[in-house]
């Protein structure tokens, strides 16, 4: 027992040494993908999945800040999970509540700032309580920026940041020639944001699902095998090494 635990701490090791802390991306955003299939391959709930994505959302959140990531966006719940059975969507709802008032208190200490984007129409009351509680009370952090997607999709976010642009160019008596992709991310929720240099999803599933469209035009991919609960911080520094070795070339040619 004790030679698997030292192997496994010479592993840890050995991905810090090989991380360039010089390289390390501003904004990793993650779709959690594979709680339920997690919890069916050991014949338990699909709640019990949801329940251990939460402990695995804590571990790589620590690991994010520790190597100096500005911004996580996890993909929490989608505007298309409303038609789940209503037992696990309530649960799902639930998690926030019990995620905040567990992990708030170690978020403020790291100075870790909490924010989502999403929309409010549909959550329960008390979802909206805690989040908007978390995010109060860590408003003035300057650390990690962790952002939460609920009820979140891309198409419906470019759809209402269109209504929102044609809203503005009306008042303001401009034709459409006045719309570029400045006033256009002006409005996207992510405003706030970079775009995510990284993207990741688990579970081995190879398809964005509606997450971050726009956002993602240039993003790197990475799909990874581990279902989310599996995920740990070492899956997370492989994920960053595999980035680190690529080349990023927006379109453009590499130099040779």
């Amino acid at each position: 027992m004790f030679k698997k635990l030292k192997n496994k701490n010479k592993t840890e090791n050995n991905l810090d040494n090989d991380l360039d802390l010089h390289n390390i991306p501003e904004h990793v955003a993650i779709i959690m993908d594979g709680n339920g299939r997690w919890a069916k391959k050991r014949k338990m709930p699909r709640i019990k999945g949801h329940y251990e994505g939460m402990q695995t959302i804590k571990k790589i959140t620590r690991e994010a800040s520790n190597i100096g990531i500005k911004y996580l966006t996890l993909y929490a719940f989608s505007t298309e999970n409303w038609s789940r059975p209503e037992s696990e969507v309530n649960y799902i709802m639930n998690l926030p509540v019990n995620f905040l008032k567990t992990f708030l208190p170690e978020l403020i200490e790291k100075n870790v700032k909490v924010e989502t984007i999403g929309f409010n129409n549909g959550l329960p009351k008390s979802t909206i309580e805690a989040i908007d509680y978390a995010k109060d009370k860590t408003k003035h952090n300057t650390g990690l920026t962790l952002v939460f997607a609920i009820n979140y999709g891309g198409r419906a976010e470019i759809i209402q940041s269109m209504k929102e642009i044609y809203e503005e160019l009306q008042t303001n008596n401009q034709s459409a020639n006045a719309i570029d992709e400045e006033l256009f991310n002006k409005h996207l929720m992510t405003h706030n944001y970079p775009d995510p240099e990284l993207l990741i999803r688990t579970s081995g599933e190879q398809r964005i699902s509606n997450f971050l469209i726009w956002q993602a035009s240039y993003s790197e991919f990475i799909f990874n095998e581990k279902l989310w609960p599996d995920f740990d911080e070492n899956e997370l520094k492989e994920c960053i090494k595999i980035y680190q070795s690529r080349q990023r070339r927006f379109g453009g040619l590499s130099e040779e």
